[in-house]
């Protein structure tokens, strides 16, 4: 099991890559890796955060796609409706854009660190965008 250390503002995850249901997305992520972003919160999408990715082409399709994540997933929407992204879920999230429900490829799922979900919403919600950097455990 592939572990990857999340630090997201002042919190620190640890998550597993989801290789099995999702191995495209999973070998696409871990070329990005180390990967240092800014993560704002979703407009329509719920309790979640996100890093648009614009018109980047990781190459990817849909795999293990969902349009409800649960908190603590991570999900990559490849692009085509909407821009690419990443969105990180921390309660209750139906994906979505301007253009109406999105599925995102679930490639992520943190178990470690789950009980600052939300405190890291609630920052990002109040306080603004926030750094994140994923690298590998």
């Amino acid at each position: 099991m592939t572990q990857i250390d999340i630090t997201a503002g002042p919190y620190r995850f640890r998550a597993r890559l989801e290789e099995a249901l999702a191995p495209a997305t999973c070998a696409a992520f871990r070329k990005l890796l180390p990967y240092q972003e800014r993560i704002i919160h979703v407009r329509w999408s719920g309790e979640g955060c996100w890093i648009p990715l614009g018109d980047r082409d990781l190459g990817v399709g849909y795999e293990n796609h969902t349009s409800y994540p649960a908190p603590g997933h991570v999900i990559l929407y490849p692009g085509g409706l909407s821009e690419t992204e990443i969105l990180l879920a921390y309660g209750g999230v139906h994906f979505a854009s301007r253009m109406g429900q999105l599925a995102g490829n679930h490639f992520l799922t943190i178990f470690e660190g789950n009980e600052h979900l939300a405190a890291l919403g609630r920052l990002v919600l109040w306080e603004g965008a926030q750094d994140i950097l994923f690298r590998l455990a």
